[in-house]
C-alpha cells in the first residue's frame, strides 16, 4: 500500500509540532484520479474482508468469536479512515491549487457515498448480529439509527420495504 503522507520531523523553531507533507502534492492530476481507483480498490478490498469476518462469526454458532471479529473490525476501520483522509486530500488539492472544482466534487460525492455505504454495512450487521436482531432491542436500534442518520441511512421496522418485506432493516436511502 503506498502511503499518502509522511511525517516530517519537527523544525527546530516549532518544538512538539509536527507536519505533514503529502506524497502526491506535486502529481499529475491524471495520477491524482489513478490514486483514487486504487483508494477504492483498497476500500472494496476492505469491505469483503469485513463481509467475510461477520459472516464467519455469524456462522461460529452459539460460541460466537466476537474478539477476532472486533480486531477485524478495528484494522478494517483503520484503512477506511486512512482511505477517507487520503480522498480528502485528493479532494482539497483539487478543489484549491490545481483549480479541478468539478472533479474535486466528484470526489467529494464519492466520499459521501462511501460514508453512506460503510454506515450501511455496519447497520446491516448490527441488525444481524445475535442480540440485537433476536432479542429486539429497540433501544440500541433507536440510537443506531440516530447515529446513521446524518449518514443517509433511514431505517423503520415497518412499513414493508420496496420488496415487499417488513424485516425492519433498511428501507430507503435519503
Amino acid at each position: 500500500m503506498l502511503t499518502a503522507a509522511a511525517e516530517v520531523p519537527p523544525a527546530a523553531d516549532a518544538p512538539g509540532s509536527a507536519e505533514l507533507q503529502w506524497a502526491w502534492r506535486d502529481a499529475p492530476i491524471a495520477t491524482l484520479v489513478w490514486r483514487i481507483q486504487q483508494l477504492q480498490d483498497e476500500r472494496a478490498q476492505a469491505f469483503r474482508r469485513l463481509d467475510q469476518a461477520h459472516r464467519q462469526y455469524m456462522l461460529s454458532g452459539q460460541h460466537h468469536d466476537f474478539p477476532l471479529y472486533r480486531n477485524v473490525v478495528h484494522e478494517v476501520t483503520q484503512v477506511f479512515a486512512a482511505a477517507s483522509r487520503e480522498v480528502l486530500a485528493v479532494e482539497a488539492e483539487l478543489a484549491g491549487p490545481r483549480a479541478q472544482p468539478v472533479l474535486a466534487s466528484h470526489v467529494r460525492n464519492l466520499q459521501e457515498l462511501e460514508q453512506t455505504r460503510l454506515a450501511t454495512v455496519a447497520l446491516l450487521q448490527v441488525m444481524g448480529t445475535p442480540g440485537v436482531s433476536e432479542q429486539g432491542d429497540s433501544e440500541k436500534l433507536r440510537q443506531l439509527r440516530i447515529k446513521l442518520a446524518p449518514h443517509g441511512v433511514v431505517t423503520r421496522a415497518d412499513p414493508p420495504n420496496r420488496r415487499g418485506h417488513s424485516d425492519g432493516v433498511l428501507d430507503a436511502f435519503v
